[in-house]
């Protein structure tokens, strides 16, 4: 509808799809864009209907970043970051239920960071990603240094932050940026069906494979495997793991209930 800055959608198999929806500004991000997708975010979390969370951009971008039109370079840059894009970033990569990116068009600066925040990303092959920073003079920010360094390495983050060029979608796929690219007329299928995929997964092994990996990189092997056995412990006693294991001896799918 005209006026809200992101439009949801909630489908019969649990799957939430957050659109930006500032089209004539190629989705950029402004206070009520930010306040609404993270009011969104933090709802979706509690609400138990859902299980799996798609963000996507209505129009021909998925994100171009922060709204320069209503940015105060003389104002407290910090904290709005702090007030504004962390607690975002923070809910989307730290939440419990899976997230998917769908990346349908320019994901630019911060809407770079908030498409890598999410789990999983699908790139239509007509669709960029850039760290604008440097071309305004700003440092990379919202997650950006952690999502590439961890996604590239150091010596690629460097050259997409510092030089501040464009790739498209072969490049990102080839360099571990998203996890596919189709074609744009392909995009809101597949998404859709990774989305199924992951809204009929059980829901409490989902959540601690998402605390193991995100945390993996920052661990030591015994760390890993200690923090391996403790979720294992938890998701050993509980009802989808029988659910599960009923569900393969009688050679059929599970229907998980996330407890």
């Amino acid at each position: 509808m005209a006026g809200e800055t992101v439009l949801e959608e909630t489908q019969a198999e649990g799957v939430l799809y957050l659109r930006l929806n500032r089209p004539e500004a190629l989705n950029a991000l402004n206070d009520a864009l930010l306040e609404t997708l993270h009011d969104r975010w933090q709802a979706a979390e509690a609400d138990q209907r859902v299980r799996a969370i798609v963000v996507t951009g209505n129009g021909r971008a998925f994100c171009a970043g922060q709204d320069l039109k209503e940015y105060d370079p003389q104002g407290d840059v910090g904290e709005h970051l702090r007030r504004r894009y962390l607690p975002l970033i923070r809910a989307i990569a730290q939440g419990s239920k899976p997230s998917l990116a769908m990346i349908n068009g320019v994901a630019a600066g911060a809407g770079m960071s908030l498409a890598m925040a999410c789990d999983l990303k699908i790139m239509a092959r007509g669709a960029t990603l850039v760290q604008s920073f440097v071309r305004i003079g700003l440092v990379p920010d919202s997650g950006s240094t952690y999502f590439l360094a961890q996604a590239v390495g150091v010596t690629r983050a460097l050259e997409l932050a510092l030089l501040g060029d464009p790739i498209d979608a072969d490049t990102a796929l080839q360099w571990g940026l998203v996890n596919r690219v189709v074609e744009s007329q392909q995009l809101e299928e597949i998404a859709a069906e990774w989305a199924r995929r992951l809204a009929a997964g059980p829901p409490l092994a989902l959540s601690a494979i998402k605390k193991a990996i995100r945390q993996a990189p920052h661990s030591t092997l015994d760390e890993a495997m200690a923090r391996e056995v403790e979720l294992q412990v938890a998701a050993a006693r509980s009802r989808d793991h029988r659910l599960g294991l009923e569900a393969f001896f009688a050679r059929r799918a599970p229907r998980f209930e996330g407890r």
